[in-house]
């Protein structure tokens, strides 16, 4: 089914579906005619939104350019190679030619295909034409394209910027030769006609390293995430969802009972009134998703309750549907210092995320923590909460005041200490490593060491254990849920502080992600999963359907159906992990590219021989030095920046003597 406002092709002119009416849709034609037509007599393009097709139509770009990609993309650079192209998407085209993939590129690469001189094939298969055919029609349309001389000049320009770019800088016109360059560096092809003619190495870093020289990239250009595959832009919220959200915030529907309903209409499900409990989201102060909020209360025979509150679009989002899909796609939000990339369409957070204004409805877990603060009961209901947003400082701050509305906090604090001492009692590993937040706005990057806080502790215990709840819950019902497990290596002795938590760090296993629940060794807890996040980890997301289905009395997500979507999801993670990280390390180079011969305090990790592991608490960064005399580990060193390599990632330190 083609959404509304998606880019169409009729008859091989551009339009726009406006609506389906029965077997047919209505669309609109670039002279703003309106007729309705059967699927088969159109193809689909591009989802949209479009609202004027004749828009689309007036995409410019130099030929020389689409001469160039045609080149990459048939991986004939040689102009010998035998090997037949591989067959791409139409959006995969748009995105190695513009870089991006609108309506408008869409329906450029759509005009290159039909008119059949690079490339041939359909809109799901398009093939780059070999070079015989290509050089057979251009000869047949009266001029061959002839750059040879103009290329000559470009490669010695790119020559002299190469060697000495203060004096030598490239003209305006030479960036569409560069484009082989770019998309090497991004990660998006392996090849580059001009790497390889300058000769130098085609891989990802040397492209950096050439752009970087040349000044066609500033060092504010992050390469990483393409590199590995991902988007840079939010998910697009279709029409329907747009629809449900809307009548959401028109009001959430309340109704008091003290039981779940077993409605298929996911807005009126009943939803526990539990605005009396006092509700607190903490957060770091750039947090801009809460989606997860504590309570406590002490019953009259003496038991205690935890409440944690979680975000609650799986209450409209279903399983196999286009956002559940766009989730499973993605795997988690991509935090990047220079921005976030939703998992989910950003009209989410308003509606969804606790705190953001007046009542907010929730999926809460209610735990009730025993004597030695296990897990005794746990029970999932839909609710609805009032939640006071705070900052990691501010909750500490009205904890050690004990200022007013504040008493809950302590109390959840206390019981967070408790979770605690019993997982560690149990095996649990605790390894503390500074950490750092990173910002890239315009052309500033700041580093902010991430202080400790007690509040933070108290959140982590609470979420800790609504993963504990939600697992034994699961489990008790024989559902089919993401349950994660976790072995470690036995560590021997280490030492203590810093050191010791780094070394640490490697005696933990990946973790595993399965339909059978599973011990997890490093948090000291034999059944868990995570259901704190649905706005941010798919993970979590498919936990609260799997959850939901339980309690609206449907068929849950068959077991096959779960394992497959935690290998796409689990898949989709790791490539945000790695990207993640990747950047990271990009913008503390950058940060550090103007600071040559700058000190800095470090911490000594562990010897590797002719160097030692050595760790820099105020940037979160670990690198390896040549230390001299009787170093121990934990032993506090002062190191000097000698330079900075943005493209490979490296910094040079040294000790300082």
């Amino acid at each position: 089914m083609i959404n509304e406002n998606a880019l169409i092709i009729y008859k091989t002119k551009p339009a726009v579906v406006k609506e389906r009416s029965g077997d047919k849709y209505l669309i609109t034609l670039a002279d703003g005619e309106k007729i309705k037509v059967r699927e088969k007599d159109i193809e689909f393009l591009h989802p949209g939104p479009v609202s004027n097709p004749g828009a689309v139509m007036n995409q410019k770009i130099n030929a020389s350019v689409i001469r160039e990609a045609w080149e990459l993309l048939s991986g004939d650079n040689d102009a010998r190679s035998p090997e037949k192209a591989a067959a791409r998407a139409l959006k995969d085209i748009a995105l190695f030619i513009f870089n991006d993939y609108t309506p408008a590129s869409a329906y450029f690469v759509y005009e290159l295909l039909k008119d059949g001189l690079y490339f041939s094939g359909t809109i799901e298969a398009v093939t780059p034409r070999s070079r015989e055919e290509v050089e057979s029609g251009e000869l047949k349309r009266g001029g061959k394209l002839r750059e040879s001389d103009e290329r000559g000049q470009f490669l010695k320009r790119l020559n002299a910027a190469y060697k000495k770019p203060a004096e030598n800088k490239l003209s305006d016109g030479d960036a569409r030769f560069m484009q082989d360059v770019e998309a090497l560096a991004r990660g998006r092809t392996q090849r580059s006609r001009t790497m390889k003619e300058m000769g130098l190495r085609e891989t990802p870093e040397d492209a950096h390293s050439l752009l970087l020289k040349t000044g066609v990239w500033t060092r504010m250009v992050n390469p990483h995430p393409d590199r590995f595959g991902l988007s840079r832009n939010n998910p697009r919220c279709s029409d329907s969802e747009r629809a449900a959200l809307e009548e959401i915030k028109r009001g959430i529907p309340l109704s008091c009972s003290a039981e779940n309903s077993g409605s298929r209409d996911p807005r009126r499900d009943l939803r526990r009134d539990l605005r009396h409990l006092a509700a607190f989201a903490i957060d770091s102060p750039w947090s801009g998703d809460p989606d997860d909020a504590v309570s406590i209360e002490e019953t009259k025979d003496g038991k205690t309750i935890l409440y944690v509150h979680v975000a609650d679009p799986a209450s409209v989002i279903s399983f196999n549907s286009a956002a559940e899909k766009e989730a499973r796609g993605r795997g988690c939000t991509l935090y990047l210092p220079e921005g976030a990339v939703r998992m989910l369409a950003e009209e989410y957070i308003p509606v969804f995320a606790l705190g953001m204004s007046g009542t907010s409805a929730a999926l809460t877990f209610k735990i009730t923590a025993g004597d030695n603060a296990e897990i005794t009961d746990t029970e999932i209901f839909p609710s609805l909460v009032n939640v006071t947003r705070l900052t990691y400082e501010e909750a500490d701050r009205g904890m050690e005041n004990n200022a007013e509305g504040f008493s809950p906090l302590c109390r959840l604090s206390d019981l967070a200490g408790r979770i605690y001492s019993r997982r560690a009692a149990d095996g649990a590993v605790n390894i503390e490593l500074p950490d750092v937040h990173i910002t890239a706005v315009n052309d500033t990057v700041n580093i902010e060491l991430v202080e400790k806080h007690r509040s933070s502790s108290l959140v982590k215990e609470c979420m800790i254990a609504a993963g504990e709840g939600a697992g034994q819950w699961a489990a008790s019902r024989g559902l089919a849920f993401p349950y994660i497990s976790q072995e470690v290596e036995a560590a021997g002795k280490l030492p203590e502080g810093l050191a010791g938590s780094a070394q640490l760090r490697r005696c933990m296993r990946q973790r595993v992600l399965s339909v059978k629940p599973g011990r997890h060794e490093g948090l000291g807890i034999e059944t868990y999963t995570q259901v704190t996040s649905p706005l941010r980890r798919y993970t979590d997301l498919l936990a609260h359907i799997q959850i939901y289905a339980y309690l609206r009395g449907e068929k849950p997500v068959p077991q096959d159906d779960i394992t497959m979507c935690l290998g796409f999801g689990e898949a989709a993670v790791s490539a945000a992990v790695h990207a993640e990280r990747a950047s990271e390390n990009h913008w503390k180079m950058v940060y550090l590219a103007d600071k040559k011969d700058s000190l800095w305090d470090a911490a000594a990790i562990e010897n590797k021989g002719r160097a030692w592991h050595v760790l820099i608490p105020s940037l979160a960064l670990e690198t390896q030095v040549a230390l001299r005399g009787n170093i121990t580990p934990n032993d506090k060193i002062t190191l000097i920046l000698k330079s900075v390599n943005i493209a490979k990632g490296e910094a040079e330190l040294v000790a300082a003597t």
